[in-house]
């Protein structure tokens, strides 16, 4: 049987194919230059936490900004408004791009995903692992899903640093596995670090989506008019016990994957070409700015506090790269799956070796996972060193891997 598709419906798709390309090299460039920019935001951070500014720093994050609708006030720090508010626009670009790869990206497939998936299961089971084998104390053991995501922007970035030569096949491997982390994270987050959760909430949470099924229902395309159920649904999440960040999760995941009528291009494609600029630019590196500003003075690794950071930094510098490999190995022996064309062992440690970068979810974890300001301070050390061992680490190896590639290629 002949498995080619006519000529005429390749003419049809092809714009379509073309359209997901373009956008897949726009998301990828994006995130390599804002990998750059999170680092600088970092090491910002690091520097004012540790200068004689450093109460500066912390006063800043501290200011209360109100929040007046007529005669309901709702006052919270800045610090809130760029973890909990800002951060939900994130969650609503990585809820775009999951719902995308569901559709025509490497998730769409079963056969394509199960082997990132697996990987990625590896990835976040053995750091886990590690974390807990330094950390099974109560109090500590509540970090365990800290190491368990990859930083998308980080890696890609580091990815385009050693430039074209690494096969398109290692990147797309990278990229899946990279938003099946973040699926994993969000569904950790959801699971594992919610408050008491109020049904109330949940009812308010409700009539939003309601409103966004009834918007699209009769073909509403404005985004703007959108922004009111959004709210509902982030108000909802915060009165239930639920991270209000993963209102942006919801809305994404039903961010329609079709154009409308008189629209070129899907919503899907089109809000998240718009918001992933002022996210990757933005929203990231503000929160970076906010949060990794670890003060060293007066820091003190006692009553358990070093084996955080160290079980941390262990488990995304080597527990990530074991994982990854382990399970992508394991899954080729057992005749599951098949490595991808240009996909090689070498190939797949690299992105064992970069999936270990965890730098926004991991922190965003750590903040949720720890109450105590001492143990928050050292898990966040434990990502930045871990993140900053698997950067040196996936350069080196990347740099050889890249090199062997042009020789092969030249000769």
């Amino acid at each position: 049987m002949n498995d080619q598709l006519p000529g005429r419906d390749l003419s049809k798709s092809q714009p379509f194919v073309e359209r997901a390309l373009a956008t897949l090299q726009q998301f990828l460039h994006v995130e390599a230059v804002s990998g750059i920019v999170l680092l600088v935001a970092a090491a910002a951070a690091l520097l004012w936490a540790n200068s004689p500014f450093a109460h500066s720093y912390h006063d800043l994050w501290n200011l209360l900004i109100p929040l007046r609708l007529g005669e309901f006030t709702f006052v919270k720090s800045l610090h809130f408004w760029i973890n909990d508010a800002l951060m939900t626009v994130f969650f609503l670009v990585v809820g775009m791009e999951i719902r995308r790869e569901i559709h025509e990206g490497a998730l769409s497939r079963f056969d394509q995903a199960v082997l990132p998936v697996l990987a990625a299961l590896g990835g976040v089971v053995v750091p886990a692992l590690i974390y807990l084998s330094f950390n099974a104390a109560w109090g500590r053991d509540q970090g365990w899903a800290i190491p368990t995501a990859t930083d998308i922007a980080f890696a890609v970035g580091v990815l385009a640093l050693l430039g074209k030569s690494i096969p398109t096949n290692v990147r797309i491997f990278l990229l899946a596995l990279a938003i099946i982390d973040d699926i994993i994270a969000v569904l950790i987050i959801a699971l594992f670090y919610a408050g008491g959760l109020d049904s109330g909430g949940f009812v308010v949470a409700s009539l939003g989506v309601l409103m966004v099924l009834g918007f699209q229902r009769i073909g509403l395309g404005s985004a703007w008019a959108y922004v009111l159920p959004a709210a509902i649904i982030w108000a909802g999440f915060l009165m239930a016990g639920v991270h209000p960040t993963l209102a942006g999760v919801v809305l994404g995941l039903m961010t329609p994957v079709r154009s409308v009528r008189r629209e070129s291009e899907p919503p899907v494609i089109r809000v998240q070409t718009v918001l992933h600029p002022w996210v990757a630019y933005g929203i990231m590196p503000l929160f970076a700015l906010a949060n990794a500003g670890v003060s060293f003075t007066g820091m003190k690794f006692t009553d358990g506090a070093q084996f955080v950071t160290l079980g941390v930094a262990l488990a995304l510098c080597a527990g990530k790269p074991i994982g990854v490999i382990g399970a992508t190995w394991l899954a080729v022996r057992t005749g599951w799956c098949r490595l991808a064309p240009g996909v090689s062992w070498t190939g797949v440690c690299l992105i064992g070796l970069l999936a270990g970068i965890g730098f926004t979810m991991s922190i965003f974890i750590a903040m949720l996972a720890f109450t105590d300001d001492r143990l928050l301070d050292a898990a966040k050390l434990g990502v930045l060193l871990g993140s900053l061992i698997s950067v040196t680490l996936g350069l080196g190896w990347g740099a050889e891997y890249a090199q062997r590639q042009r020789r092969e290629t030249e000769g």
